[in-house]
């Protein structure tokens, strides 16, 4: 078995679901716990999701990048979520859905938080952290204003907090805001991609 800590959409057991397809809880399988060494930041750029939306301007944006939730090194600072094991198929899966974040062991450095979680954790424990040319992708689509997060998204992960109870919403909420705007985005078809030279 493998922990993984998740600190956005896979908080929300909803969301965690779809890709493992099966039922999870609080306290059975998943806990709630504090990742030291680093902070949430709205730094991801799609490889795959696009879509369309009017901007606060009236602009209309097509095809713009869709941002999500990544993190960052920071060794003064640490963040909450929860960790949830999966055994090797389910962890084929998540690596799929998390494609474009590279997989870390962070074993040392996730505390679990509630009473009734095991004292410790018997196997690793991984969090997904976005690559380079993801972070990339969001400035250049930020710098030239075709960036935005989802709203559903957003809508989404703030619940999954909220559930764990208001200190960690709170905790969650000071979260530095995206630099992007939050938008009702018309998804579109994935980006063509490149056929490969000879």
């Amino acid at each position: 078995m493998t922990w993984i800590f998740a600190y956005g959409s896979l908080v929300s057991p909803a969301s965690l679901e779809t890709t493992i397809k099966r039922s999870v809880t609080l306290g059975t399988g998943m806990h709630v716990a504090e990742l030291t060494g680093f902070r949430r930041a709205w730094n991801y750029g799609s490889e795959v999701l696009r879509g369309d939306w009017r901007s606060d301007d009236g602009t209309e944006i097509v095809g713009g990048l869709v941002v999500s939730l990544g993190i960052e090194a920071a060794p003064d600072e640490s963040i909450n979520g929860v960790v949830f094991s999966v055994d090797a198929e389910e962890l084929a899966d998540l690596d799929w859905r998390e494609r474009a974040y590279d997989r870390v062991d962070v074993t040392d450095q996730v505390t679990l938080l509630e009473s009734t979680a095991p004292a410790r954790l018997d196997d690793r424990v991984a969090v997904y952290v976005p690559r380079e040319v993801a972070v990339e992708r969001y400035r250049q689509h930020r710098d030239a204003g075709t960036a935005g997060v989802r709203r559903s998204y957003w809508d989404l992960v703030d619940a999954a907090f909220a559930e764990l109870g208001p200190a960690h919403a709170d905790w969650y909420r000071r979260t530095l805001p995206p630099d992007v705007p939050i938008v009702d985005v018309r998804l579109g078809p994935p980006p063509a991609r490149r056929p490969p030279t000879r």
